[in-house]
């Protein structure tokens, strides 16, 4: 008997999710990560030298990113956000995928990585930008160490990210020809851990995890939290920092045109040399105040 394909753990409530969007929205959405990210993936399609004739825009809240490729993709279909993740995308139907701040909260994310390398003709691109790596670690320390302290026990708060590794993992196993990652790390000061929790919350990114805590967090647990939090990671005027990670993954689907790697040992420069003359870091970052 054929061994029964393995089923991705439910770890988002998407309909929730959903409603926690739709809550942003009405109350004036927090979008700085997100122009950021927008400003990106224009720059970088910028640098593809190729035009690009049929593009889905995957999940992108708003329609600020579907506006910032006016003019450079001839035809950008804007995928609404779904509590379910099948797309429905016809196959190689698409010449480019785009997505910004949407795939972190995606239970089966090799599922849809596999969905968008069908939806692709060859030669298709993919680029899209998740919050991954270290995102709100500050947040999710300070919790575990005040529930620790108060309730005696820890529960789920925040998100678990996926890191740069894994991502390129999943895209290669998706079928996904010269996979690349990189990171932008952005640093948020506030002045307090409630101000940062109110972003959250006008970014639709609070707590939307199923195994998540479901009666109110006591309010001896709030404050020794926010008290941590100032404790470990304020700057000397006393603002603390939020991290957030802007992990960005490219792959092509496989093409005859594209370059092949090298036959084992007939590389022409060694591995050391190329180390020594590289001296650039692999990621970008800044600091931002709210």
């Amino acid at each position: 008997m054929a061994p029964t394909p393995a089923t991705a753990p439910i770890l988002f409530d998407r309909a929730l999710l959903g409603a926690r969007l739709a809550r942003a929205r009405r109350e004036g959405a927090a979008t700085f990560l997100l122009e950021r990210a927008t400003e990106d993936m224009a720059d970088r399609l910028l640098a593809v030298s190729r035009s690009f004739s049929a593009a889905a825009d995957i999940w992108t809240p708003g329609d600020g990113l579907a506006e910032a490729l006016r003019g450079r993709v001839a035809s950008v279909d804007p995928i609404g956000f779904g509590e379910m993740e099948a797309l429905g995308l016809p196959p190689e139907s698409l010449d480019l995928v785009v997505s910004a701040l949407a795939f972190q909260f995606v239970n089966d994310l090799p599922g849809v990585l596999a969905q968008l390398r069908r939806a692709l003709k060859g030669d298709g691109l993919l680029l899209a930008a998740m919050l991954g790596g270290d995102t709100l670690t500050e947040l999710r320390q300070s919790f575990a160490a005040a529930e620790a302290e108060c309730e005696g026990g820890v529960s789920p708060r925040v998100a678990p990210f996926a890191d740069l590794r894994d991502i390129g993992a999943l895209l290669q196993r998706a079928g996904f020809a010269l996979p690349v990652t990189d990171v932008d790390r952005v640093v948020v000061r506030y002045a307090s851990a409630f101000a940062l929790m109110a972003d959250l919350r006008r970014m639709g990114a609070t707590n939307v995890l199923r195994e998540r805590r479901h009666t109110p967090t006591r309010r001896a647990t709030m404050l020794r939290m926010a008290q941590i939090y100032a404790e470990r990671f304020a700057d000397p005027d006393g603002r603390i920092r939020a991290t957030f990670d802007i992990v960005w993954l490219s792959g092509w689907a496989p093409h005859e045109s594209q370059p092949k790697p090298l036959k084992p040992g007939s590389a022409k420069a060694s591995l050391e040399a190329a180390v020594k003359a590289s001296s650039s870091p692999e990621g970008g970052g800044s600091t931002r105040m709210k």
